[in-house]
């Protein structure tokens, strides 16, 4: 992974476009593979988050603060502290995904508790198909047919994966439900700024790029935990250091250097890892489990992704 980033960061200008367009065989299996790796990671998440048992305000601030702790000890040990220092457009790159970043995990881990890990994280994951559409706005990427019929089944699928037709059960109906699934649809918007601004960054590496949006979320939220109290128990503690170490200080930085080597409609593909991982994740640990129609939507969402991952 090491290398990998490196190779990131020796280019001494910007690759040329049809680099970017069309990424070598090798590049792919590297970014593949990357991207498999960050998304089985991240699919973990919901169980840090539930067992530190904070709000999501706290969570995020401590997933940031142990990140750029973990991320500042990995620089130093390896001698790459120095590549923190950047020109003023890379500063203005990583601090826009700072925002956005800290945007999505405040929304997913204030919707986690309304709608479950599993039902939070599909939900989240609609944002591929946000990313093709601004990849074609923003990159000038080609949309086919294919990838906007994609779009139109992956919405259908969406609806179905929300538990909000054909349900009967009590929790669906209820506001805090609903406000749930609002708050996934607006951070998958969010979200789906992140791949692209990774590409628009070729010349920062990802333990920078994964740096400095720690760095953003410390700042942004460091008065909602020193306003309202620190955590109480070390458990909680050792679940949110756990948190910003692992899913920040590691997962962030394999999927930048990703992202980094792949075309926005492959990234599409590849972040459903995460959700697939997720699912599982819940059934096994917390015993949640879709209904019929739900994983029907699961299933059509990710068909459509298959779709726009042969068209690419």
């Amino acid at each position: 992974m090491h290398s990998t980033i490196q190779d990131m960061k020796s280019a001494t200008s910007s690759p040329p476009e049809s680099a970017v367009l069309a990424p070598s065989s090798t590049s792919e299996r590297q970014g593949t593979a990357l991207m498999v790796a960050g998304g089985l990671i991240l699919g973990t998440i919901g169980i840090f988050v539930e067992e530190a048992r904070q709000d999501p305000m706290t969570t995020v601030f401590f997933r940031c603060f142990f990140g750029m702790l973990a991320l500042s000890l990995w620089g130093a040990a390896t001698g790459r502290l120095h590549e923190l220092k950047l020109r003023w457009h890379e500063l203005t790159v990583a601090l826009g995904a700072g925002v956005l970043i800290v945007l999505n995990w405040v929304l997913f881990f204030a919707a986690i508790p309304r709608v479950s890990i599993a039902i939070a994280t599909v939900l989240f994951h609609i944002q591929p198909f946000f990313v093709i559409g601004l990849g074609a706005w923003w990159l000038g990427e080609r949309v086919s047919k294919a990838q906007v019929i994609a779009c139109v089944v992956a919405l259908a699928g969406l609806v179905l994966a929300t538990g909000l037709i054909g349900s009967k059960t009590s929790l669906i109906a209820t506001s805090s439900y609903q406000t749930g699934v609002a708050l996934c649809l607006v951070g998958a918007v969010a979200y789906a700024g992140l791949p692209l601004i990774a590409r628009k960054a070729k010349r920062v590496s990802s333990f920078v790029l994964s740096w400095w949006q720690s760095a953003v979320g410390v700042l942004l939220t460091a008065w909602w935990p020193l306003w309202h109290g620190l955590p109480q128990t070390t458990t909680a503690w050792l679940w949110l250091a756990g948190l910003g170490s692992i899913h920040s200080g590691v997962a962030y930085v394999i999927l930048y250097a990703g992202m980094s080597q792949l075309r926005t409609s492959r990234v599409a593909l590849l972040q459903f890892v995460y959700p697939l991982t997720a699912i599982v994740v819940d059934r096994v640990v917390y015993g949640h489990q879709l209904t019929a129609l739900q994983t029907v939507g699961v299933l059509i969402m990710a068909g459509a992704l298959w779709t726009v991952r042969r068209d690419s």
